[in-house]
């Protein structure tokens, strides 16, 4: 299935990009979508955390994707 998959904040700045197209097995799992993007984009191991959101909620990982979803990574984010 084919997947689109939106940056935010650093993380756009680490892959320079705001959007990517990933394909992948059905019955995909965030967890699986997880390791997946941290093989194409190696540079997100630089992050301590960063949040999955699927269809604009935040995701858990055992939560199946679909090939309509949308995927969004938000970065962690600090205020003062």
């Amino acid at each position: 299935m084919t997947l689109k998959v939106l940056f935010f904040g650093i993380t756009r700045d680490l892959v320079g990009a705001n959007e990517t197209i990933m394909n992948l097995q059905k019955n995909t799992t965030v967890a699986d979508f997880k390791k997946a993007l941290k093989k194409s984009y190696p540079v997100l191991e630089k992050l301590n955390s960063y949040a999955i959101a699927v269809n604009e909620v935040y995701a858990q990982d055992l939560l199946e994707l679909n090939s309509t979803d949308i995927i969004a990574i938000i970065p962690p984010v600090s205020g003062g």
